[in-house]
């Protein structure tokens, strides 16, 4: 998400942290490294027959790209207004369905050609956006998660996010994976993976130190962005502002106590 709220977020982080400390979560291997766009603040990320697409944020900077996934280089772009702030993105059939955080407003584009085929109305703030195949599955930052109907963007239900019984907040960018929903939980180094059916955390994802030491020095390049190529069945990571995109397998940990 933006980078505009930082009261109180020390203190958020932390609680976040010491929640998979104490009962274990789940490493990763990195099987191959990529380049990736420094210039690019991350916001959504997706592959669509066999292209991979990415939603980058922030005011007057904000895009839909897609990317050579070998070389990290831009085959193809549009730049939004600068009054948009651009959010989560997912695919849907032959289109491209991008969210913004505080405008209100989506796009759906022509996945070929980048065309606006049409916008759609919400009153929430946009983050993060996956589908399931039925609904378009939307985060606002806070616990929840909205399942909505894709022809006519409606909210179809609201599942809250809870580990433990307690509200999992800051949901970010999201993706559905083997019928889980995975979730970046933003300005931490976590993953989550939800049921979608009770909105239960099943697994934490640590994947601290992915990304060596030095390499960005911005304190709002922080992870976020997940994409799963089913083609292939590859999982990549990467964040705001980073050099690299990461190929990686998720490691089991020690089951929780």
């Amino acid at each position: 998400m933006s980078f505009f709220r930082l009261a109180g977020l020390s203190l958020l982080a932390a609680a976040l942290l010491a929640v998979p400390a104490a009962f274990g979560a789940d490493g990763y291997h990195v099987i191959h490294t990529y380049p990736h766009s420094t210039h690019a603040f991350v916001q959504g990320l997706v592959f669509s027959h066999g292209h991979l697409y990415e939603s980058d944020g922030l005011y007057g900077h904000s895009m839909l790209r897609e990317d050579d996934l070998a070389t990290g280089q831009t085959i193809k772009s549009y730049r939004l207004p600068a009054q948009y702030f651009a959010e989560g993105l997912t695919a849907w059939g032959n289109t491209l369905v991008q969210l913004t955080w505080k405008a209100d407003i989506g796009f759906v584009y022509d996945r070929k050609t980048f065309r606006i085929l049409r916008t759609f109305l919400y009153n929430y703030q946009g983050w993060g956006l996956t589908q399931n195949g039925k609904s378009l599955i939307e985060s606002d930052g806070s616990d929840k998660l909205r399942f909505l109907n894709p022809k006519t963007f409606g909210v179809e239900r609201i599942l809250r996010v809870t580990y433990r019984g307690k509200p999992v907040t800051q949901l970010n960018e999201l993706e559905y994976i083997h019928g889980k929903i995975y979730s970046n939980v933003w300005m931490t180094n976590y993953i989550v993976i939800i049921s979608p059916r009770t909105g239960d955390v099943l697994h934490w994802i640590n994947l601290k130190g992915i990304l060596p030491a030095g390499a960005v020095s911005n304190s709002n390049a922080v992870l976020n962005g997940i994409a799963w190529q089913p083609a292939t069945r590859q999982l990549f990571v990467t964040g705001k502002l980073w050099p690299s995109m990461f190929q990686i397998r998720v490691i089991p940990g020690p089951p929780g106590k």
